[in-house]
């Protein structure tokens, strides 16, 4: 039987392509290059962090039918480091191309208005909510949405676009201090922690799940990501979400890199937060304390390839690094103290290559790997000192 584009081996030595041009993409260009394949990027900017590892950097919007075209012609399989390309743009490559995530699902993660309702269709417990799309969905809010937050439905990221809101005023004032654009109203959920899972599924429906990380935000940015692995387990709500990532991944078809957020309630139960068609920060750790990092998987998923073992080597803790590391209560710019970061037993330094520090940009992660997830965590508290992080664990 002749295969077809979906299930066709691509050897390395083959050109994978990558749409976007950011810190995902150049995590994904050193892993795919290390398995021997080459890499282009499709990116706008003319420096990008991916742009300069990759093999070839096709300076172009991310629309531009001829940029496309050009992909299509070099590269067997695309896929695509950010969730707000546009759909558009994936489904004309899908023509020619493998392309993964299939843009139907990454058109669902780009919506929450989309995502709540495909959850709650495929019977993953969510928050209450309510889609608001104009004055009479306000009208008719429910009072047990309140206190609650209101979520802009597209292109909201690290706490952009979204607003607490205590009343139907409220969220009146501040659905139009948004534009009067479709929003979700979630209701506050009784939450004790947050985790997130990292799920890799192939064309034939193989999926597996990494280690679920327990995160800290700040200023609705990831701060700080935690992995028990000698846990096991063995906590119920973590082989809960493990097993729910997995749910989600089936229902949707899924091929590809998905990360899922769930909240974990103070009765142990787990809500759906949002879901991310691609490799995920919380995931970071991977590259470092797994047999398989999330962007290998990501390589292998594309091109056809048997999955990796997510299994953990050891605990880990991971240390978002912002562009505020750089000013630390000063109005000039100053390099942090990258030695004293590499002198912790255990430290793995990934910077980015961005040459910009602003406040509240991401510049790069450190991942910090122990014995037990104790002394991972006291030596992440070293990492973040020297770098002027505050540290609340």
């Amino acid at each position: 039987m002749k295969e077809t584009r979906e299930t066709f081996v691509i050897a390395p030595g083959n050109w994978l392509g990558m749409l976007g041009g950011g810190q995902l993409g150049r995590m994904f260009c050193h892993a795919a290059q290390s398995m021997g394949y080459k890499v282009a990027v499709l990116e706008p900017a003319a420096q990008c962090p991916a742009g300069v590892v990759a093999d070839l950097h096709i300076q172009a919007a991310y629309d531009d039918a001829q940029a496309l075209d050009r992909l299509a012609d070099l590269c067997a399989a695309v896929t695509t480091e950010f969730e707000n390309v546009p759909a558009q743009s994936l489904a004309r490559l899908q023509q020619y191309v493998r392309v993964s995530p299939d843009p139907r699902c990454v058109a669902i993660a780009q919506d929450r208005i989309s995502e709540k309702t495909f959850l709650a269709e495929a019977g993953v417990p969510v928050a209450a909510h309510a889609a608001i799309r104009n004055d009479e969905d306000l009208s008719q809010l429910d009072h047990r949405l309140f206190p609650g937050i209101l979520k802009s439905s597209r292109m909201g990221y690290d706490g952009k676009g979204q607003v607490r809101v205590n009343s139907v005023d409220d969220a009146h004032s501040a659905w139009k201090s948004m534009g009067g654009v479709p929003c979700v109203l979630e209701a506050f959920v009784p939450l004790v922690s947050e985790v997130s899972v990292v799920v890799a599924r192939d064309v034939s429906g193989n999926a597996v799940a990494y280690h679920p990380s327990t995160n800290e935000h700040r200023d609705g940015i990831l701060a700080i990501s935690s992995v028990d692995s000698l846990a096991g387990g063995t906590a119920r709500h973590e082989a809960r979400a493990q097993e729910l990532a997995k749910e989600i991944a089936h229902a949707l078809n899924y091929v590809g890199v998905l990360c899922v957020e769930f909240f974990v309630l103070d009765d142990g139960s787990l809500v759906a937060n949002e879901m991310a068609p691609r490799p995920h920060n919380s995931g970071h750790y991977s590259i470092d304390a797994c047999i398989s990092s999330q962007f290998e998987q990501q390589a292998r998923v594309m091109a056809g390839q048997p999955l990796g073992d997510p299994s953990c080597l050891c605990p880990s803790v991971m240390v978002n690094i912002l562009g505020d590391v750089w000013f630390n209560g000063q109005d000039e710019l100053r390099e942090p103290d990258w030695s004293r970061v590499l002198q912790v037993p255990g430290a793995k330094l990934h910077l980015y290559g961005k040459s910009d520090a602003r406040k509240g940009r991401k510049m790069g992660h450190v991942t910090v790997l122990g014995p037990t997830i104790s002394e991972a965590q006291g030596r992440a508290r070293q990492v973040a000192d020297a770098l002027g992080i505050r540290w609340t664990n």
